[in-house]
């Protein structure tokens, strides 16, 4: 046997839940222009701060990350991002454990969970640039 037939490519997939409540909502109490706005400035703003949890991981700056990645759950479970939330809290308490490996697994995670619901929230809500 070739050891080259032993190797498994493994694929990750994140499900990520949105809470439909937390966004009709927003609907509700903004009105569709406004809920539309919110959603988009939320959706870049989330999208920039998973670059910057990333960069923050790069650099070592343990106590950025950990900020970066607790506004990220105060910002997504503002439009009901729940596994978004979930995930980023999970980043800021394994970085509050000093598990250097558990931060960099969790980080990655985050990272596919975040691109998911940011893409669920915009074809949700149909929303264009």
């Amino acid at each position: 046997m070739n050891v080259v037939d032993k190797i498994v490519t493994l694929e990750q997939k994140e499900s990520v839940r949105l809470d439909p409540d937390r966004l009709n909502g927003l609907y509700r109490q903004l009105g569709d222009t406004n809920a539309v706005d919110v959603l988009c400035r939320t959706v870049e703003e989330l999208a920039v701060r998973l670059s910057n949890c990333e960069r923050l991981w790069r650099q070592r700056d343990w106590a950025g990350l950990r900020k970066c990645a607790k506004s990220l759950v105060a910002i997504s479970e503002q439009v009901g991002m729940t596994a978004l939330a979930r995930v980023a809290g999970d980043v800021a308490r394994t970085v509050d454990a000093g598990d250097a490996v558990a931060t960099g697994a969790t980080l990655s995670r985050l990272i596919r969970v975040g691109e998911r619901s940011l893409t669920a929230v915009w074809d949700q809500q149909d929303l264009s640039i």
